[in-house]
C-alpha cells in the first residue's frame, strides 16, 4: 500500500505563526462578534483586578482596624465584583466558542471547495486519508485556537499587564523585582516553542499517514481477507502508531518541560517577592493589606505567565495546523475557466474531435499515453475504441471530460476547443457510465439524482424504467429511498450499473462515454444492462471503449488504438481482415471462448 507523502504543486506558506495569520480572514466577517468578546474581556479583566483592592480593604480596613461594617461593606463590595466578573465571563466564552464554530464551518467549506476544484492530477500524488486529516483533526486545533487559545491569551497578557501596573501602584520596588524575572520566563518560552512547533508539524503528519492507511486498508478489505493479509497489516499499522505514538511523545515533552520551566521560575520569583515583601511589613514600609494585594497581583501575573507558555503549545500546534491547511488552499488548479470562457454551441450537436494530441500524465511522463492522435466521431455516431490494455483507450475519454489538457494537438466539442471553455459547461455535454460505477453511501433516488439535482421524483423514477433498475429497486426494503451502503456494497454488480445508467439517463447530454460498462457482469446482469444501454444510446453520440470485441459489432466504426496512437479504423469485417491486431485482438478472445472455426469476435 502506498506510503508516499502527497506532492501537491502549492505555493510556499510562510513559517512559525505567522501562518495563525489564515484566521484573520475568516474571523473579519464577524467583527461585531469580536467586540463584544473583547468588551467583555475587558470588564472581565478589570473586575477582577478590582479585587485585589477589595482584598486591600478586607485586610486593612477589616480585620487590622477591627471595623465590623468596613469589613461588611467590603465584602459586599467584592461579591458585586465577582458577579460582575462571572456575567462578563459568560459572555466572553460564549462569544469566542460561538466565534471559533463558526470560523472553523467556514473554513472547512473553503478547504472542501478548494479540493473540488483540483483537477485528477492533483489527487495523483496527494492521499486521500491525509486530505481528510487535514480537512478533519487540523480544522479541529484551529478551532481551539479560535474558541479558547486566543481568549486565552487575550485574557491572560491583559490580566498579566494590568497585575502589573496595580503591583507599580503598591509597590514600586517589588514590581522591580518582578520585571527582572520576567526576562526568565519569556526564554523558555521562545525557546521550547519552536521546538514544539516542529514537532507538532511532524505530529500532525504521522496522524494523517495513519488515516492514509486506514483509508486504504478498510477500502480493499475484501482484498485483505482473501490474501489473509490480516496479520501483515496489524503489524505494519502497529508501526505507524507506535510512530506517531513516539512523535507525540516528543512534543509532549517538550512541552511538558516548557510549562514545568515557566512554572517554576514564576513562582520562585513570588517566593523571592513574599521574603522581600514580609520584611518590609515587619518594617513598616507596607501595610498587610497592601502586601496581600501585591502577593494577589503577583499571582496574577505568574498565573497569567503559566497560562501564556500553555497557550503558546496551542498556538504553535495551531500554526502547524494552519501551514498544512494553506497547502491546499494555496494549490492552483491545473484545469481552470479561462479569463474569458468561450460559450459551446447551443443547441448541442454532439460532434466530437481531436485533432494531432500528444500527451503524459503528469505523474508518469513515459512513455506517453497519446502519441499524435486524431479522430472525428459525427454527431449521433457510435464508435468504439479497441485496443490492448495501455494503449490509451481511457485517456481519450479523460480528455473529452476535461481532467486533463493536451501537451500538444486540440480536443474539440461542437467545434470549440475545450481549453477555452468552462470545465463545466464542457462536461454538463458529456455523460460517463463506468466500467466500475460509483455508488454514494446514500439512497437510490439519491444515487439517480446524482445526474441532476433538480430533479423530480417522477423523473428519477423515468430514469430508472428506462435503465431496467425498478424491478430489483422495488424489491428494495425501502425502494427509493433504501440506504445503499459505502460504494453501494448492497447491491450486485449489474444492478450498480443500471443504477450508473439510470444516473446517465437522467442527466440526458448529448456525448455518452461507455467504459465497457458490462465486462464484469454474468450473463444475465449483461443482458439487462445491455437493454439499458440501447435505450440510454439512442440519440446520442457514443464512444465506447471494449474490451470485448462481441460488444461493438455493430458500432457505426470502430478505431483501433496501439501505443496512443490511431492504427486502424472500419467496421469490424474491414478490420477483421485488414488490420492484423484487430485480428489478433479477435483471435486471442475467440481461443479464451473456445469455440470451433476462424477468429470471431
Amino acid at each position: 500500500m502506498t506510503t508516499a507523502a502527497s506532492s501537491a504543486d502549492t505555493t510556499p506558506s510562510r513559517e512559525g505563526l505567522g501562518n495563525l495569520a489564515l484566521l484573520l480572514r475568516y474571523v473579519r466577517p464577524y467583527r461585531g462578534r469580536v467586540v463584544v468578546a473583547v468588551v467583555a474581556l475587558f470588564v472581565a479583566a478589570a473586575a477582577f483586578l478590582l479585587m485585589g483592592q477589595g482584598l486591600k480593604g478586607v485586610v486593612d480596613r477589616g480585620f487590622a482596624g477591627g471595623d465590623a461594617g468596613a469589613l461588611d461593606t467590603a465584602l459586599v463590595l467584592m461579591f458585586a465584583v465577582v458577579a460582575v466578573n462571572a456575567t462578563a465571563v459568560f459572555v466572553r466564552f460564549y462569544t469566542v466558542s460561538w466565534l471559533g464554530e463558526r470560523v472553523i464551518a467556514d473554513l472547512r467549506r473553503d478547504v472542501f471547495s478548494r479540493l473540488l476544484d483540483q483537477s485528477p492530477a492533483f489527487f495523483e500524488s496527494a492521499r486521500t486519508g491525509e486530505l481528510i486529516s487535514r480537512l478533519t483533526a487540523d480544522t479541529a486545533l484551529l478551532e481551539q485556537i479560535v474558541g479558547t487559545s486566543v481568549s486565552m491569551a487575550a485574557r491572560n497578557v491583559l490580566m498579566g499587564a494590568g497585575a502589573l501596573a496595580m503591583l507599580a501602584f503598591t509597590s514600586g520596588k517589588l514590581t522591580l523585582l518582578v520585571l527582572a524575572g520576567v526576562p526568565l520566563v519569556v526564554g523558555p518560552i521562545v525557546l521550547f516553542g519552536r521546538r514544539v512547533r516542529r514537532l507538532s508539524r511532524a505530529s500532525q503528519d504521522r496522524v494523517a499517514d495513519l488515516g492514509s492507511y486506514v483509508d486504504e486498508t478498510l477500502h480493499e478489505i475484501r482484498t485483505v481477507q482473501a490474501y489473509t493479509h490480516e496479520t501483515a497489516d496489524r503489524a505494519a499499522f502497529g508501526e505507524r502508531i507506535e510512530s506517531a505514538f513516539d512523535t507525540a511523545r516528543k512534543r509532549i515533552r517538550v512541552r511538558a518541560s516548557l510549562v514545568a520551566a515557566v512554572i517554576l521560575l514564576v513562582f520562585s520569583a513570588v517566593g523571592v517577592i513574599l521574603w522581600v515583601g514580609g520584611h518590609d511589613v515587619l518594617a513598616g514600609r507596607l501595610t498587610a493589606g497592601e502586601l496581600s494585594a501585591f502577593v494577589f497581583y503577583a499571582a496574577m501575573v505568574a498565573s497569567a505567565a503559566g497560562a501564556i507558555s500553555e497557550v503558546m503549545g496551542d498556538l504553535q500546534r495551531g500554526a502547524g495546523a494552519a501551514e498544512r491547511l494553506l497547502e491546499i488552499l494555496g494549490a492552483t488548479p491545473t484545469i481552470r475557466p479561462p479569463a474569458s470562457p468561450q460559450l459551446l454551441p447551443i443547441p448541442a450537436r454532439g460532434e466530437v474531435a481531436i485533432e494531432g494530441v500528444d500527451f503524459a500524465y503528469p505523474s508518469r511522463p513515459q512513455p506517453p499515453a497519446l502519441s499524435g492522435l486524431s479522430l472525428t466521431v459525427a454527431p449521433g455516431e457510435k464508435l468504439a475504441l479497441v485496443g490492448p490494455s495501455g494503449a490509451g483507450k481511457s485517456t481519450v475519454f479523460q480528455l473529452l471530460l476535461r481532467f486533463y489538457d493536451p501537451v500538444a494537438g486540440s480536443v474539440r466539442i461542437d467545434g470549440a476547443d475545450v481549453r477555452t471553455a468552462d470545465p463545466v459547461d464542457v462536461r454538463r455535454r458529456v455523460a460517463l457510465v463506468p466500467q466500475e460505477p460509483a455508488i454514494f453511501a446514500a439512497s437510490v433516488r439519491e444515487n439517480v439524482r446524482y445526474g441532476r439535482p433538480d430533479a423530480t421524483d417522477a423523473e428519477v423514477a423515468a430514469a430508472c424504467e428506462a435503465a431496467f433498475a425498478t424491478e430489483f429497486v422495488a424489491k428494495l426494503p425501502e425502494g427509493y429511498d433504501t440506504y445503499l451502503g459505502e460504494r453501494g456494497v448492497r447491491l450486485s454488480g449489474g444492478q450498480r450499473q443500471r443504477l450508473a445508467i439510470a444516473r446517465a439517463i437522467l442527466a440526458d447530454r448529448p456525448i455518452l462515454l461507455l467504459d465497457e460498462a458490462t465486462s464484469a457482469l454474468d450473463a444475465e446482469s449483461e443482458r439487462m444492462v445491455q437493454l439499458a444501454l440501447e435505450r440510454l444510446m439512442r440519440g446520442r453520440t457514443v464512444l465506447v471503449i471494449a474490451h470485448r470485441l462481441a460488444t461493438v459489432r455493430d458500432a457505426d466504426r470502430i478505431v483501433v488504438i496501439d501505443e496512443g496512437r490511431v492504427v486502424g479504423a472500419g467496421t469490424h469485417d474491414e478490420l477483421l481482415a485488414g488490420n492484423a491486431l484487430y485480428a489478433r485482438l479477435a483471435e486471442l478472445q475467440f481461443g479464451v471462448r473456445g469455440a470451433g472455426g476462424g477468429p470471431q469476435a
